[in-house]
């Protein structure tokens, strides 16, 4: 893990790869759980019985809002900023689902900096996020977001 000092050090990072994340498994009791919490309950994602007849692979696959909402769960494993006061959410430029991410599948993520703007009291930080899914030859996700990372 990278640990940058504070949020104008990662203007540092522009342009660089801060590394990747470890493997997280992405089990059905994950993507039932999001189904829950989301309303969003179409039978490619949580009907395992009718999934393993109709489905390629015969397997449900995750919401891909579910593979987004992973991004703050991985990223900590690849970097910290230790002096800083919050980090918000600023949304995201543009998200890609490129392949589906069946249940029981492994995902991990791959970060880079792609932008740094000052801001009152911080920086906004735009990334690139690239999913990568055990075994595949491209992406499930990618993806460009920003923060605000406060001093």
């Amino acid at each position: 893990m990278i640990e940058i000092q504070n949020p104008s050090a990662i203007a540092e990072w522009v342009g660089k790869k801060l590394g990747t994340s470890e493997w997280f498994t992405v089990d059905q009791k994950t993507i039932d759980l999001f189904a829950e919490a989301t309303g969003d309950h179409q039978w490619i994602h949580i009907d395992v019985e009718r999934a393993a007849k109709e489905m390629p692979g015969g397997k449900t696959i995750a919401h891909g809002y579910l593979t987004v909402s992973l991004l703050p769960r991985l990223t900590p494993s690849i970097y910290r900023v230790v002096n800083r006061s919050r980090s918000i959410n600023y949304g995201s430029n543009k998200v890609r689902f490129t392949s589906p991410v069946p249940a029981g599948s492994r995902v991990r993520l791959h970060l880079t900096i792609a932008g740094v703007e000052p801001i009152k009291g911080g920086v906004r930080v735009t990334m690139t996020n690239e999913m990568e899914l055990e075994g595949a030859d491209r992406p499930c996700l990618v993806a460009e977001t920003m923060a605000l990372v406060y001093d």
